[in-house]
């Protein structure tokens, strides 16, 4: 009889151990969808989504931002070329200057500013100066690098926008920035 006993207890605790299991594995499954859910972006939808829908969109939305990786690989790829090219090769727009012709190119996708400035060794304005225009007018900057060949220096910055809904105005910028670098 006590055999039984035994048997019934660490069967129960047994089915209590799978019970504790699965509610486990749900609860870190809510967890893992309502991050994945919190990393896409809100559409503007009335109508309640189900679970399966939200993980639709996620797909959808990570094959969309692979696309636009892929895109500002190969935009990346042609501004190097542009700017290691000879100089008749070049399409970004320049100002006429004192100095060795400093060029400024500002390009907007979605929430991202692009900002490629060259200038000669003996240039008239810092860094810190571009950057500055560039939050005044509503964007972080996220990463700003530069590199010396010869006798020009090349500035990369990408930036993000403040608040989205505001957007800034690519144009203002590009002339702000050659008001500066001339």
């Amino acid at each position: 009889m006590e055999n039984n006993n035994i048997n019934i207890v660490s069967t129960s605790s047994q089915k209590l151990d799978r019970k504790t299991q699965e509610k486990n594995r749900r609860i870190h499954l809510k967890y893992l969808y309502s991050k994945l859910f919190s990393l896409i972006p809100l559409h503007l939808s009335k109508e309640v989504l189900t679970q399966q829908d939200h993980v639709d969109q996620a797909i959808t939305f990570i094959e969309e931002l692979k696309e636009r990786v892929e895109v500002l690989k190969r935009r990346k790829d042609e501004v190097v070329a542009q700017v290691t090219g000879d100089d008749s090769k070049k399409s970004i727009s320049t100002t006429t200057c004192t100095i060795k012709t400093p060029t400024v190119k500002v390009r907007e996708l979605d929430s991202t500013l692009e900002v490629i400035l060259t200038s000669g060794l003996q240039k008239n304005f810092t860094l810190q100066e571009v950057i500055k225009i560039i939050e005044e007018e509503g964007a972080q900057v996220v990463t700003a690098n530069y590199s010396t060949i010869d006798d020009t220096i090349y500035y990369t910055i990408h930036a993000q926008v403040k608040i989205i809904r505001l957007g800034v105005d690519a144009s203002r910028i590009h002339l702000r920035l050659q008001k500066l670098v001339c």
